[in-house]
């Protein structure tokens, strides 16, 4: 049974109303890429704000600190899951993708490759709306051909996959089958600290065969990819 907390996603905010804990968003229309690309050089290497482009519609969101929180903590849980595993695989944070004919660019939550690190986009997204509204995520997705999407909504974390179609929801991960999400609600209700780190390992024990756990849980190299794939339909 799932565990119910209580961090609400906050719905639109109002024109001229100043929420604290919401992010802030800015879209504009009738952008064209060589304003887009001139927008991304001058951001450089910042995190903030974070950029979502579709044909011409651009995207400026700076998270809040909630969003950061939540999105930091599944990373964590999800690099010790995966090494747990003894997976091969690379967290590549908020990594600046775009589809292959530029209509579309997009920087995930978090982000993971798997196995073969020189693919030009992530087998698995994670996206965190903690405050409603902006460029449909999904639709950006599609265009760059990202196999599993994962969000988190209100306390529950849903499972994306790509079809011919376009994203179908589905009960289990492709890209962590074997994943509990009993297991990783109670996980991101505590704050990224001792205590936390203390129930992490204690949940997901990173074997011995893992490369690098000494150092940080982004940076574990294991020994086999997962099968993240597209689904038929």
């Amino acid at each position: 049974m799932a565990v119910v907390m209580k961090r609400p996603t906050i719905d639109r905010v109002p024109p001229g109303e100043h929420v604290p804990t919401a992010d802030e968003r800015i879209v504009m229309s009738n952008i064209s890429r060589d304003t887009f690309e001139a927008i991304l050089r001058s951001k450089g290497e910042k995190r903030r704000p974070k950029v979502t482009y579709l044909e011409g519609t651009l995207e400026l969101m700076s998270p809040s600190r909630q969003h950061e929180q939540i999105g930091r903590t599944l990373g964590d849980i999800l690099n010790a899951y995966f090494a747990y595993l003894g997976l091969e695989f690379n967290n590549y944070g908020s990594w600046t993708v775009s589809s292959s004919d530029d209509k579309a660019t997009l920087e995930p939550d978090e982000c993971y490759v798997f196995g073969d690190q020189s693919k030009h986009r992530p087998d698995l997204a994670i996206e965190v709306v903690w405050t409603s509204g902006g460029i449909e995520k999904l639709d950006v997705y599609r265009h760059i051909g990202v196999p599993e999407v994962w969000f988190w909504i209100d306390d529950v974390i849903t499972f994306h996959i790509l079809t011919d179609a376009g994203y179908r929801q589905e009960e289990r991960s492709r890209c962590a089958p074997g994943l509990e999400l009993a297991r990783v609600y109670p996980l991101l209700e505590l704050s990224r600290g001792p205590v936390f780190l203390k129930a992490l390992r204690a949940e997901f024990p990173i074997p011995e065969r893992a490369v690098g756990v000494a150092s940080s849980p982004r940076r574990v190299t294991a020994l086999r990819a997962p099968r993240c794939r597209r689904g038929s339909r």
